[in-house]
């Protein structure tokens, strides 16, 4: 009887350890939903265009992460959900060096190709006790705060070790596969995780496009889109992020 609890034991103990795999390297699909009507905000501007573009649109980007560099693409649209008009996102990259906190944007604003660089994005995080299972992962909900006050709650799991998320969100003990920025009518659920047969060779910097210092970039933007209204600060907050 000794002899059975030992073998129990010992059996229980190697299922757990399978059973937590950490997880250091592979490719994340993020399903994206924005709310364009929300989006656009007020006024005769918004209103003109709300009758022509559908209320919520989806699109997929992934996130290809390994070495603690991380390069986010954007992949395929909904065609149901699809635009009259062309996306700027789909042309961007996003790619971050988590460990020495910098990142290498390529952006198309207004038609132009920029090349950013500068330091990650700071992101003051709070914890919570909320959970979530996202994609087959146990995640903790944080919640963080943008420019100073725009609010974003994640979920992240550290049982992937990755301090990173999609676009350039990171800072938290592990990677998030959940966003959701209400002021900006957007969300990011991760669908799925590939491990294997993933292509590790693109997770390299950009190198095409005009440099330019993100601030500057800002102040451009700022004043292009001044009469906007409030679809103005979204415009902002998309170049940031």
């Amino acid at each position: 009887m000794k002899y059975i609890i030992i073998v129990l034991i010992v059996t229980l103990s190697s299922t757990c350890i399978k059973a937590q795999q950490f997880i250091d390297k592979g490719l994340i699909e993020y399903t994206v939903v924005i709310n364009n009507h929300k989006a656009m905000g007020e006024g005769s501007w918004a209103e003109m265009f709300k009758d022509k573009i559908p209320r919520l649109s989806t699109s997929y980007f992934q996130l290809t992460f390994n070495d603690n560099k991380g390069i986010y693409l954007f992949n395929r649209k909904d065609d149901k959900t699809r635009s009259p008009w062309g996306n700027d996102e789909e042309e961007n990259t996003w790619y971050s060096d988590y460990a020495n906190d910098k990142f290498v944007q390529q952006k198309m604003i207004f038609g132009n190709n920029y090349l950013l660089t500068d330091s990650l994005l700071t992101i003051n995080w709070k914890m919570t006790n909320e959970s979530r299972n996202i994609a087959g992962f146990n995640c903790r909900k944080a919640v963080g705060i943008l420019f100073d006050s725009v609010y974003v709650f994640a979920f992240y799991t550290d049982e992937i070790l990755v301090s990173g998320g999609p676009m350039g969100l990171h800072g938290l003990p592990g990677m998030i596969l959940g966003v959701t920025i209400p002021r900006m009518y957007s969300s990011w659920v991760a669908n799925k995780i590939e491990i294997n047969g993933v292509d590790y060779t693109k997770i390299t910097p950009p190198s095409k496009g005009k440099k330019k210092n993100p601030k500057d970039l800002e102040s451009t933007i700022i004043e292009a889109t001044k009469d906007w209204g409030s679809y103005s600060q979204q415009a902002i907050w998309k170049l940031i992020l």
